[in-house]
């Protein structure tokens, strides 16, 4: 465990006299088993400490409270650790940011809980806590204690999906089938008092025909089916928050409603109780305020569901069953059954069921979903498959490699799934303010009632009232806890879409803090294996002839230099002779006879050696030096035939990304481990403006901490295989992978793809996510801000305004409503930069840079 130190800012709630288990990590021998027992013994109130090596656990006993913190700290201080455990709790019925501060307080004060985070827009609970100390029942039974439900969230990754999307689709029923009761009972009571307010006619009607206190009773029998009808949903969560001195957005409506309607009851039932001339009823703004906060609810759940699309396409793309060879025949059977080792047959048009690899036949197949690039990709025998891409052509047979939470679209959803449940370190200020909002609403409500009934004109008691109520019902803590957790969901769901995975959710708002991207070249830049890029003929030797020569002698040499050669006269399907009296200089070149013909290939001092004259081609040689490139030659029956550059060529899209980098106004850095004027010659034609070269596997860490000098932040992109350590010392660390490479650790951002335009796009919808983050604080904080002042009467003695219940009602429902538009329009985010092919099968148009191993 890295470190115990509390991240909620709360020390870990003592455990009361008894035992404790604690699993320990890092012990090897009898000498471990000690240290450990005496830094526990150490721990004031131990009674005893028992440490078996076999079963790597501490069994501890103690006669007085125990801090588990403290055991962790002198464990920690020996050198070894305690093993931590990671379970995520789908929590129902949070409504508001109040709610999530009260989940995460109750669960934090559950002894062993290191570290909590509770997302209102996910619904969601993910905790740290200690291997064997906390249970389920332990954390359930604390959030049922704070006046909430919670059940596991299953362990294949979307498997709640389903139970989510039926879970959100029944409350999405009940609130319409509430809204339309409460809508039905509203309506005449507005019309019968709002209307005779503003239609002179409408009030006459009134009196001649039904009378005052007959409006009154109607208006009363129907506000009471309202409130204990749809609007008790709101009193069964606000009442019992109220009496734990939790109070949430639920005991602001309640309160609110419960002062109308009861002052109302009072006037129609008992008006002498009241002062002369107060004698008012609102039952119309109860039971608006209470369909006005219904519609809220009813669109925001709309739009709640509709942030979790991207997890639910994620989900949809498995598929649900998989043609399988068992005992000779072929049977269709249900995905769950799939065994690694199967043997699956995909039809054209069919999902690829699970991963494997290709033993059989051969296809295009469409991995958009995984690397966000449209065009299929060639499949052929030794190939891998990804479950959940869809075959386009032929037909072919795979065996199973991985299964259910094992596969790439599994561990793709798992990493969404946790970028969207995590918090941003802007959300640390907004979670603060929240805890204590609610109570400091409730507090302005009173201090209002206060004010207008002392100093307020007459009827000095109605205008209390009804300015109070107005404060309880426009304050919105819902925007506020929507705000950030919203914007995550969609930004990081629409990532997904294009191809990019944010592991951690805080890399959304530290990558659209960087100023230099740093690029590891090989594999990163560049395509990651040396390829033939040049080949000049001299006079009177056709290409291919001295291709075929030059690659026969090269089938005898197992270097890279010489694999490519080979790679390069059987992408021209030329017919190669068998070499014969093969010959190695070391460090010169290597001489074979090929049918009949000497054949020298070597740098220009083997030339030299075998009394050749490269000098007429230095023309091609200053080219390829300028490139970058260091050229070999090539001779024929003792005469100079080509010049050749064999390189590690420059992805066809990376001099684009390069400039769509610049454009949004970063530095570009590269890191490599050529010599320095080669590396100088792959700047200039890129246009990177820094450059660390000659640098070692393990020297990039270093590399990156100058390029972070002056205070810049600093994001690497490298394979994630050879560069976890740069990876994990970046500011942010990228890793350009396919889609077999998901699961990389080090990591904040993975990138699907093999394309470097990736960066460009995870940066820019980065900036748009945390641009549109800001958007909603400000939108949820200068709401609250300006408008409970106004509820609150503010504005009454400069020009007599006064903000109706009614009004403070719906401005309330609009204000969430907005909240979750605006983090929906980062659906439509589109990437500056299309992926249109992968690199690796483009054809053609390749910049090349040298190999960086030497020749021979």
């Amino acid at each position: 465990m890295a470190s115990a130190v509390i991240q909620t800012g709360t020390r870990l709630t003592k455990l009361p006299s008894g035992r404790l288990s604690l699993p320990i990590k890092g012990m090897t021998c009898a000498s471990c088993v000690g240290r450990v027992e005496r830094a526990i013994k150490d721990v004031p109130g131990v009674k005893t400490a028992v440490v078996n090596l076999a079963t790597e656990r501490a069994d501890v006993t103690f006669i007085e409270a125990a801090d588990p913190q403290a055991f962790v700290d002198a464990i920690e201080s020996a050198g070894y650790s305690v093993h931590e455990e990671t379970t995520e709790l789908i929590i129902d019925a949070m409504t508001c940011a109040s709610c999530v501060g009260r989940v995460e307080k109750a669960l934090r004060q559950v002894p062993g809980v290191i570290h909590v985070n509770v997302n209102l827009a996910t619904e969601r609970a993910r905790l740290r806590h200690m291997a064997g100390v906390v249970t389920i029942a332990d954390l359930e039974e604390a959030i049922e204690k704070a006046g909430y439900t919670s059940r596991p969230v299953p362990a294949v990754p979307g498997g709640a999906g389903d139970q989510d999307a039926e879970r959100r689709e029944a409350e999405g029923r009940e609130l319409r089938r509430s809204l339309l009761i409460a809508a039905v009972l509203t309506l005449p009571v507005f019309i019968l008092e709002m209307g005779s307010h503003l239609v002179p006619s409408m009030h006459h009607w009134v009196m001649h025909t039904l009378g005052l206190q007959i409006s009154w009773y109607i208006q009363f029998a129907l506000a009471t089916l309202v409130l204990f009808g749809p609007g008790m949903r709101f009193f069964r969560k606000g009442v019992p928050a109220l009496l734990r001195g939790g109070p949430d957005m639920n005991s602001l409506v309640s309160v609110g409603t419960a002062a109308a309607y009861g002052y109302s009851v009072v006037a129609t039932f008992a008006p002498g109780v009241l002062p002369q001339g107060t004698a008012n009823v609102y039952f119309e703004a109860a039971v608006v305020i209470v369909t006005l906060i219904l519609l809220g609810r009813t669109l925001e759940a709309r739009a709640k569901g509709r942030t979790s699309q991207a997890i639910k396409r994620l989900v949809g793309l498995q598929a649900k069953t998989a043609r399988v060879e068992r005992n000779g025949a072929t049977v269709e059977i249900p995905l769950e059954q799939v065994t690694t080792g199967d043997v699956v047959l995909v039809r054209p048009g069919e999902k690829v069921p699970v991963d494997g690899q290709v033993i059989k036949g051969a296809s295009y197949v469409d991995e958009s979903m995984i690397t966000g690039e449209p065009v299929p990709v060639s499949k052929g025998v030794g190939a891998e498959v990804v479950g959940g891409t869809i075959n386009k052509t032929g037909a072919f047979s795979f065996r199973v490699t991985k299964v259910g939470a094992n596969t790439v679209l599994a561990q793709i959803i798992r990493l969404v799934e946790e970028a969207q449940g995590s918090k941003l370190p802007i959300q640390a200020l907004v979670d603060k303010v929240t805890m204590w909002f609610v109570p400091a609403v409730m507090a302005a409500a009173v201090l209002t009632f206060l004010v207008w009934l002392v100093f307020g004109p007459s009827p000095a008691l109605t205008f209390a009232l009804v300015n109070a109520v107005a404060v309880l019902i426009i304050a919105c803590p819902c925007a506020m806890g929507l705000a950030t957790p919203t914007s995550i969901m969609v930004g990081t769901g629409r990532a997904a879409e294009l191809g990019v995975l944010f592991r951690k959710g805080e890399a959304l708002q530290a990558l659209r803090d960087v100023s230099v991207v740093a690029l590891d070249k090989t594999g990163t830049l560049t395509k990651g294996r040396p390829e033939l890029t040049d080949l000049v003929p001299a006079d009177g030797f056709a290409y291919d002839e001295v291709l075929a020569l030059v690659a026969a002698v090269e089938t005898r040499s197992e270097h890279p230099i010489a694999e490519a050669i080979v790679a390069a006269a059987g992408q021209r399907e030329l017919t190669l002779a068998a070499a014969e009296g093969f010959e190695a200089t070391p460090g010169y070149g290597v001489t074979a006879t090929v049918s009949g013909r000497t054949v020298a290939v070597g740098a220009d001092r083997f030339m030299t050696q075998q009394g050749l004259d490269v000098r007429a081609f230095v023309p091609a040689a200053q080219r390829l030096g300028e490139e970058g490139k260091s050229p070999l030659y090539a001779a024929i029956d003792g005469r100079l035939a080509a010049v050749i550059a064999v390189a590690d060529p420059i992805k066809e899209t990376t001099p684009e990304a390069i400039r769509a980098l610049h454009a949004l106004g970063l530095k570009v850095a590269m890191i490599t481990g050529d010599n320095a004027a080669t590396a100088a010659a792959i700047a200039r034609q890129l246009g990177i403006d820094e450059v660390a070269a000659e640098v070692l596997p393990d020297g990039k860490v270093a590399a990156l901490k100058k390029f972070r000098a002056n205070g810049a932040r600093v994001a690497f992109v490298g394979d994630g295989i050879n560069d976890a350590p740069a990876l994990a010392e970046a500011d942010v660390g990228l890793a350009i992978g396919t889609g077999t490479d998901v699961a990389i650790e080090a990591a904040d951002v993975v990138l699907m793809s093999g394309d470097l335009r990736g960066v460009t796009n995870a940066i820019a919808l980065s900036q748009a996510t945390i641009r549109n983050i800001k958007q909603n604080l400000f939108w949820a904080f200068a709401y609250n801000a300006v408008l409970i002042p106004v509820a609150a009467g503010a504005l009454y003695p400069l020009n007599g305004m006064l903000l109706s219940p009614i009004f403070a009602a719906a401005a309330m429902a609009l204000s969430s409503i907005f909240v979750l538009g605006n983090a929906l329009r980062l659906k439509r985010f589109r990437a500056p930069m299309s992926i249109e092919a992968n690199a690796d099968v483009a054809e053609g148009g390749a910049i090349s840079t040298p190999s960086p191993v030497n020749r021979h």
